[in-house]
């Protein structure tokens, strides 16, 4: 990636240390890069071990829920990017937007918000990797906590966002052709041999051990209450570690302006097969294949704290492909946890280098300055949290606490965020006070919850299904009539136009900083009109995307009490066998023929592209005047 980066700046003209290179990669990312990053951002580590062990334990309701709790916040986060780039087209991270629209007090709670939120997202996925690599190798876990996010940390300190958006295509190319085959051999190993086979065998296993909560205590059903109140709490959850991470933000901000919306809902429609696909297919084996010899455990069943742990996976991939198996399991819970880890380290340096020493210690900061706090916040997120995750450990704490709990801390500042971005009339009071009181709301309902369920506050009861559901849900929608009935006491108007006051960052010569583009970045008279038709048709993929994953699909095949028949189950398997299928040609083809073929054979040829010139400045607020330049995105909305 430092290689890559290099040969990048040379034949194309991108530095990274340029600002607007390293934090918003030149805002030139076209559809099928952006469309792989989103997939990419989903592809947890956590997600395909939480995935596969919560199917374990509850069946296959799991995963459509885990799927839907992705999709339908992706789909929605690209209505709020095409929004940033209407009202605050020059904007770097989320922070600058709550710090023009509110001001210092704002901004500093902000901080907070997403530092705490960055660092539970990152902490999670650092902790479930490091013990699943522990059990594969015979690694020391503190050791794995450390060496995971090593290299990441410095390659994301040469390359900046650029790197992270490569590294995502890579990884996810080697992640998803794992996955696929890894799904089929499951499929076909002896011990299983068919999706039939394998659904006699789960069904043998819901007779013997049935699952309470579930009808007929089956593995094979939709109506299993606890993946009900996983998926809701999940989904709440998520909507707080996307909207409150500004590597989402920043992703937003560094796609092409025809780009933004159809990469977001393209990557999210196609995110959600893999947990839903992978988590069910091997989850379900666990069930099967745990009564074989071939079992790591075998004769014993996986303790609870391996299953907490997050070591099913692992075990499945030891029984159905042995050390070769263990091996590609390794690979893509490495080639997850530096994917994500790069988009994490360049969401928190952004933090310590625009909003905490941009705004705070120098207040007119050079493109050099930023840079090196830049590498600073690069370095101090890898080890924080590598530290982070090593405490965690010491004091018990596995990856499905933080799984459950981490809604509780990401969602109170949802709806004021979303406000700063879509409504007028929300003020800084409103703004302020909303989460700060949502969040105590939050962690009250969460202690209270858990004594009344378990009798006493520990970190078992605090990890409770119910405790967490109830104290995410109280923290995401505590804010909301906070912050509306205070707004509208106030009766404060805000002027979008405000948000031209962030603009680019100037070059050490005093100079705004040049941007790399093609004809796809141009901007012309059409700009204002194709902007707000982008915005409805974000809207329009938002809301379909959760009518369909949601309310359309999971919740009525709940209310039907049936438990899946062996035709019925085999036609589940292979759609979204295909839907895997699907996700792969997404993530790997489209962005070799959105113009990333091209670019490759430029590199190899070892090409140079002369320097192009900025894009001409978009306009900041609602851009009802058209913008005027020549234009060269598509006509139609998706």
């Amino acid at each position: 990636m430092i290689w890559t980066t290099k040969v990048i700046k040379k034949t194309f003209n991108e530095d990274a240390h340029s600002t607007e290179t390293f934090m918003v990669a030149n805002r030139t990312i076209g559809t099928g890069l952006t469309a792989c990053a989103v997939i990419s951002s989903w592809l947890y580590s956590s997600a395909l071990l939480g995935a596969t062990l919560l199917t374990y334990s509850y069946g296959l309701a799991l995963g459509v829920w885990w799927g839907a709790s992705a999709s339908t916040m992706i789909t929605f986060m690209s209505y709020l990017a095409i929004q940033a780039k209407r009202r605050a087209p020059n904007a770097h991270t989320l922070l600058e937007i709550i710090r023009v629209r509110y001001g210092k007090s704002a901004h500093q709670l902000w901080i907070f918000l997403c530092l705490l939120n960055n660092t539970f997202v990152f902490t999670s996925m650092v902790v479930g990797s490091s013990t699943a690599v522990s059990a594969l190798t015979g690694m020391h876990v503190v050791a794995s906590s450390y060496l995971l996010p090593l290299g990441v940390a410095v390659y994301t300190y040469f390359g900046g966002l650029k790197a992270t958006f490569l590294t995502d295509y890579v990884h996810t190319c080697v992640i998803m052709i794992i996955i696929c085959w890894f799904t089929l051999r499951v499929l076909v190993v002896n011990e299983i041999g068919s999706i039939g086979a394998l659904y006699d065998a789960v069904v043998a296993v819901g007779k013997e051990a049935p699952v309470a909560g579930n009808h007929d205590g089956s593995y094979l059903t939709m109506r299993s209450d606890s993946c009900l109140y996983f998926g809701i709490l999940h989904i709440t959850g998520n909507i707080g570690a996307v909207i409150m991470d500004t590597g989402f933000w920043q992703k937003g901000f560094s796609a092409d302006i025809v780009a933004a919306v159809p990469g977001y809902a393209l990557g999210g429609v196609a995110s959600f097969s893999v947990p839903w696909s992978f988590g069910t297919i091997v989850g379900l084996a666990a069930l099967a294949l745990e009564k074989t010899p071939v079992w790591p455990t075998y004769p014993n069943a996986m303790s609870p704290e391996e299953v907490n742990a997050g070591l099913v996976l692992p075990y499945v991939a030891q029984a159905v492909a042995g050390k070769a198996g263990a091996g590609a399991i390794l690979l893509i819970i490495f080639m997850s946890t530096t994917s994500i880890a790069s988009a994490q380290m360049i969401a928190v340096s952004s933090i310590i280098s625009f909003d905490i020493y941009g705004t705070y210690v120098n207040t007119s900061p050079t493109n050099a300055q930023l840079i090196r706090w830049s590498h600073f916040g690069v370095v101090f997120s890898s080890l924080f949290i590598s530290t982070l995750a090593t405490i965690f450990h010491a004091a018990g704490v596995n990856m499905t606490w933080l799984l459950y709990m981490i809604g509780l801390f990401t969602c109170p500042g949802v709806f004021p965020t979303c406000l700063a971005l879509l409504w007028k009339r929300q003020t800084k009071a409103a703004a302020i006070v909303s989460p700060i009181i949502g969040m105590a709301c939050g962690v009250a309902v969460w202690f209270g919850a858990a004594y009344g369920y378990y009798g006493e506050i520990t970190i078992e009861s605090t990890g409770g299904t119910m405790p967490c559901l109830f104290a995410t849900l109280t923290s995401f929608l505590v804010p909301l009539p906070i912050t509306v009935v205070v707004s509208l006491v106030q009766h404060q108007v805000f002027d979008w136009s405000v948000f031209g006051q962030i603009e680019k960052v100037k070059s050490d010569k005093g100079e705004p900083l040049q941007e790399c583009t093609d004809e796809r970045g141009s901007v012309d008279t059409d700009r204002a009109s194709y902007i707000k038709r982008m915005t409805r048709w974000a809207a329009f993929w938002a809301v379909c995307t959760f009518a369909g994953h949601v309310l359309l699909w999971p919740l009525p095949m709940y209310g039907a009490r049936m438990s899946f028949s062996k035709s019925l189950f085999i036609a589940w398997i292979v759609v979204s066998l295909v839907w895997l299928w699907f996700t792969l040609v997404v993530a790997i083809f489209y962005p070799l023929v959105d113009g990333g073929a091209q670019q490759i054979w430029t590199v190899l040829m070892g090409r140079k592209v002369g320097k192009s010139t900025s894009p001409t400045p978009a306009e900041p607020g609602d851009l009802d005047i058209p913008v005027h330049g020549v234009f060269q995105g598509p006509k139609v909305g998706v």
